[in-house]
């Protein structure tokens, strides 16, 4: 918990009322490589710290796993819409390494926002750190190709070419996995 609580610290100051909080509501799991955090269809009821691991987030298209985000230790995870609507998610966060994770639940959560002003300025700076990674990676996915997106993904998270399978990467690149063999090849 001293690492979530040092990542929060990092973004702005706790108040002692919000540490003792937190202490009390925070809750602790582990999940194995391939079990699901969420599995589409469900609602997403909590947020989740990564403390160690990777996950993945995926959709499904037809018959074909869509990757849509890795997440490692020290981020923050959660189906973005799922969670703040409280709606059955389209999105699947499966471990792709065993997982050690705090969490939250929705409700805990809403009540730290409203009565603890200091987490508002919090949770926008997490949320704006959030939607500029989403603008580049929408950006990078959609208007780069494939050698482009392959680099901006080494150059940006050189470690998830090492932990995620190539079959994952290609996915999330929208790429066959020939084609990143071949990408991998001339990088």
């Amino acid at each position: 918990m001293e690492e979530l609580f040092t990542f929060l610290n990092n973004v702005y100051p706790l108040s002692g009322p919000l540490c003792e909080y937190l202490q009390c509501c925070l809750k602790y799991r582990e999940i194995s490589r391939k079990d699901y955090l969420l599995k589409a269809g469900h609602i997403c009821r909590h947020i989740h710290f990564i403390e160690s691991g990777l996950l993945r987030c995926y959709y499904d298209k037809g018959t074909t796993e869509v990757c849509s985000w890795f997440m490692k230790e020290g981020d923050i995870i959660v189906s973005i819409e799922s969670f703040y609507r409280q709606v059955p998610s389209y999105e699947s966060i499966q471990a792709l390494e065993d997982c050690r994770l705090f969490y939250i639940e929705y409700n805990d959560l809403d009540f730290i926002y409203k009565n603890y002003a200091e987490f508002n300025y919090i949770g926008r700076e997490l949320t704006l750190n959030y939607f500029i990674l989403w603008a580049q990676q929408l950006y990078g996915l959609r208007m780069q190709n494939s050698y482009e997106r392959y680099h901006w993904l080494i150059t940006n998270f050189p470690e998830l070419v090492l932990r995620v399978p190539a079959k994952h990467i290609a996915s999330y690149l929208g790429i066959t996995e020939v084609t990143l063999s071949k990408i991998k090849g001339m990088h």
